[in-house]
């Protein structure tokens, strides 16, 4: 069957484009000094390792959780004020210190090169169940629309979010494919809602057998490479 080519490419961000693990260890890291300094009651009796299980806990009582990580880590440290009779006027401050660290990432090498040539053949978006704002990273530029599931209602593998996507890019999935690490979410998510899904594999992790990949990539520039040869580009569309 022919497929049709290709106009768009979507992106997941966190463990695509940048690793995600070291910079909240670090950004938890800040946050608890910074809790120390200003909420020393809740730093003493709440650890990092039992804000996170705690976490896991709200969002198995509350799934709503599951498309609003920014609400689960307040609803997490604010339990975590009122449990240690600290002042909640002080959860946003903290929100903030976090905030600023978790957007502290290094993208990949491959990342910028790759986007700015990209850029200019297709229309290019992103879509994160994470809580990363492309502004403050600087690398909102590169992208025609960004769709974070903590504001737009549902998260991947929902076919709901891809086709919004899509319908944002005036392309049809079958034009479109998407690029992220995650194989329930993004490459199962991704085909299920009629686009053709590409593995980032930068960490040399094995496929579950039912999970057939258009391709599997561990950089951008072999990204580049399988559009080349593999997928005919269309032209970007012209923007108005």
């Amino acid at each position: 069957m022919n497929q049709l080519p290709i106009k768009a490419l979507l992106f997941d961000l966190d463990d695509t484009l940048w690793p995600i693990v070291p910079v909240i260890v670090r950004a938890e890291t800040i946050l608890h000094d910074w809790l120390r300094r200003h909420a020393p009651a809740v730093a003493q009796d709440h650890s990092i390792e039992t804000m996170r299980a705690r976490r896991l806990e709200i969002l198995a009582a509350e799934p709503r959780y599951k498309v609003d990580l920014v609400g689960l880590r307040h609803a997490g440290l604010t339990e975590a004020f009122h449990a240690s009779g600290a002042d909640p006027v002080h959860v946003d401050g903290a929100m903030a210190i976090f905030n600023t660290a978790r957007n502290a990432v290094t993208p990949y090498d491959d990342v910028l090169p790759s986007l700015l040539r990209l850029g200019g053949r297709v229309a290019l978006g992103t879509i994160s169940n994470g809580s990363a704002d492309l502004d403050t990273i600087g690398l909102a530029g590169h992208f025609r629309i960004s769709i974070a599931a903590h504001q737009f209602g549902t998260a991947k593998p929902d076919a709901a979010i891809f086709h919004a996507a899509c319908s944002a890019l005036e392309v049809d999935p079958a034009e479109t494919v998407y690029v992220g690490d995650d194989p329930l979410l993004d490459v199962v998510g991704a085909q299920q809602a009629g686009l053709r899904a590409v593995w980032m594999n930068r960490f040399s992790r094995t496929l579950p057998d039912h999970v057939r990949p258009d391709a599997s990539c561990v950089s951008l520039l072999e990204l580049e490479h399988w559009l080349e040869h593999r997928i005919i580009l269309a032209p970007a569309p012209i923007a108005r």
